[in-house]
């Protein structure tokens, strides 16, 4: 049989990654990160296990002891818990921080990485299991970008292939050609509040992959949160990379965007 173990963050990702997983024959093991995933994955998943998300020991034991050679990443785990104290380090994790030479969410994450395949376990690319729900190019709603949308769309797109580049973030708000926001530590969901609330009403919200992008983690998400956060700050357009991000849910999410009056598109710059 084949095997597969899902670590799992926060966000709907997990279920639809598990679901497809075993929709292809494989058994999945999921270890949920304490405080992160849902414990509603116990009914998607063939067994669960809970560890903290700095137990890297435990995660890497779990998997081998139970003969799983492939792995997969699904879920936010945003990196600010590092700094609330969420995080309790065992040894293997805190060998990892001290040899990182910076603590960019990419180095992290290819360390980890490294860790997971020097133990026999191979990360799977997340697309893998996602493939179904990668973004089509084009206007996704009834409602289209206007020109002056468009306009700010091209001129954010560079700048935030640009922040990608830097591993800062994914998003930017903006609006008339000037950036509102730029996802850092805080998540998209924030960045989006923030810029959205100093644009007023009618901004527009870019997300894209990062050039570098390690399809095993990291790649950009969209779902029903990202859409709330637009509507609690009256934000207009939503751009998202197509075929290089995932899109959850794609009818409800089209249904909620059309309730809120956003225009959503997947763009491809050419």
């Amino acid at each position: 049989m084949k095997k597969l173990g899902l670590i799992s963050g926060s966000g709907e990702l997990p279920f639809a990654v598990a679901t497809e997983a075993r929709s292809k024959g494989y058994h999945v093991t999921v270890l949920g990160l304490e405080s992160l995933a849902s414990p509603e994955l116990s009914s998607y998943a063939d067994e669960v296990h809970w560890v903290n998300v700095g137990n890297l020991g435990r995660m890497i034991s779990l998997l081998k002891g139970a003969g799983i050679k492939e792995a997969i990443f699904a879920g936010k785990v945003h990196k600010s818990i590092i700094y609330k104290g969420a995080v309790m380090p065992d040894l293997p994790m805190i060998r990892i921080f001290l040899g990182l030479k910076n603590r960019s969410d990419d180095a992290i994450m290819l360390a980890i990485v490294r860790e997971f395949e020097k133990e026999g376990i191979t990360m799977r690319n997340t697309t893998d299991f996602t493939e179904a729900l990668m973004t089509p190019e084009g206007v996704l709603t009834r409602r289209k970008p206007s020109a002056g949308d468009y306009r700010d769309i091209e001129f954010g797109w560079k700048i935030a292939k640009e922040i990608g580049r830097l591993d800062i973030g994914q998003t930017i708000v903006v609006k008339k050609q000037a950036v509102m926001a730029v996802e850092a530590i805080e998540g998209t969901d924030e960045a989006i509040r923030r810029g959205g609330q100093l644009a007023g009403k009618g901004a527009v919200v870019i997300k894209i992959s990062k050039p570098q992008q390690d399809l095993r983690f990291d790649v950009p998400v969209v779902g029903l949160e990202t859409l709330r956060s637009m509507t609690s700050v009256k934000a207009g357009v939503l751009a998202i990379e197509a075929q290089k991000s995932i899109l959850l849910d794609r009818r409800a999410f089209i249904d909620e965007a059309e309730r809120s009056g956003i225009a959503v598109i997947g763009y491809l710059q050419r």
